[in-house]
C-alpha cells in the first residue's frame, strides 16, 4: 500500500458501520480501521491524486457523520494522509492521552447551534430613542439643514451603537444558554446574524436546553429571529 487516509479517530469499541460508504479518491478498497490499544482510526487507501474535489470532500464527511451518528469521535481534516499503518498506530500511541480525554469530553453529548438576528428597524429606533446626539444628527439629516460631516457622524454613531448592543445582547444570549452547556464557541456570524454560537450539551440536558432555547426566543420577543439547531454531531467541538 503506497498510502492511508485518515478519516477519523474513536474509540476501539466505537461502533463501525462503514459498509456502502465511499472512499475518498473512489479506491476499490473499502474503509477500514486501525486499532491500537483503546483507540481506533478509520482509513482507506490513499488516492494517488488527493485534490479537493466535491465527490470527495462529500465522501470525507458522509463517512465522519456516519461515526458520528454513532458516539463520540475526533474528525481529522480533509487530506490527511500516513505512510501506512504502522504510522497510524504510532500517531495513536503518541496521542493516545490526548484523544482519550477528548473522546471522554464528548461522550453522552450533542452539539446545539443558535444564530441570532435582529431587526436592522428596531435596532435603529432604539439607538435613536437612547442618544440625544443621534437623533440631533438624523434630524438634520432628514430636513436637509445637516451638512456632509453631520451625515458621516451619524453613520459612525449609529454604526458604533449598535456594534456596542449587538455585542452585549450577544454575551447576555450565551450566558444565559451557557449554564446548561459543558462548552460554548463564538463563531463569527454572517452579516445578517449578530450571534453565531455553539454549545456541547449533555444528551441528558437536551430537551432541558431546547425548552431553555424557546424560553429565550419569547423572551426576546418578536423583532429577534433565533434559530436553534440539534441535536447535532459535536463538530465544533470534536475538531
Amino acid at each position: 500500500m503506497s498510502g492511508v487516509y485518515v478519516y477519523a479517530v474513536t474509540r476501539a469499541d466505537h461502533p463501525l458501520r462503514l459498509d456502502g460508504l465511499r472512499t475518498v479518491g473512489g479506491t476499490d478498497e473499502p474503509p477500514r480501521v486501525v486499532v491500537h490499544g483503546p483507540l481506533a482510526a478509520v482509513v482507506s487507501a490513499a488516492p494517488p491524486d488527493l485534490r479537493p474535489k466535491r465527490r470527495d470532500l462529500g465522501a470525507h464527511q458522509e463517512l465522519q457523520e456516519r461515526l458520528m451518528a454513532d458516539g463520540s469521535v475526533l474528525p481529522m481534516r480533509f487530506g490527511l494522509l500516513a505512510p501506512d499503518d504502522t504510522a497510524v498506530r504510532t500517531a495513536l500511541e503518541a496521542k493516545r492521552d490526548d484523544y482519550a480525554r477528548r473522546l471522554g469530553e464528548l461522550h453522552g453529548t450533542a452539539e446545539y447551534n443558535l444564530k441570532a438576528a435582529r431587526s436592522q428597524d428596531d435596532l435603529l429606533r432604539e439607538v435613536l430613542d437612547g442618544s440625544d446626539e443621534a437623533r440631533r444628527l438624523n434630524q438634520c439629516t432628514r430636513d436637509g439643514s445637516g451638512t456632509y460631516e453631520d451625515r458621516l457622524a451619524l453613520g459612525e454613531l449609529v454604526a458604533r451603537q449598535v456594534d456596542a448592543r449587538q455585542r452585549r445582547e450577544a454575551d447576555e444570549i450565551v450566558a444565559r444558554l451557557s449554564g446548561l452547556a459543558r462548552a460554548s464557541v463564538v463563531a463569527d456570524p454572517s452579516k445578517d446574524d449578530f450571534l453565531n454560537v455553539s454549545f456541547l450539551v449533555e444528551r441528558a440536558r437536551a430537551e432541558e436546553f431546547s425548552a431553555a432555547g424557546r424560553t429565550l426566543a419569547h423572551d426576546y420577543g418578536a423583532a429577534y429571529d433565533f434559530r436553534l439547531r440539534g441535536p447535532l454531531p459535536p463538530y465544533s467541538f470534536a475538531a
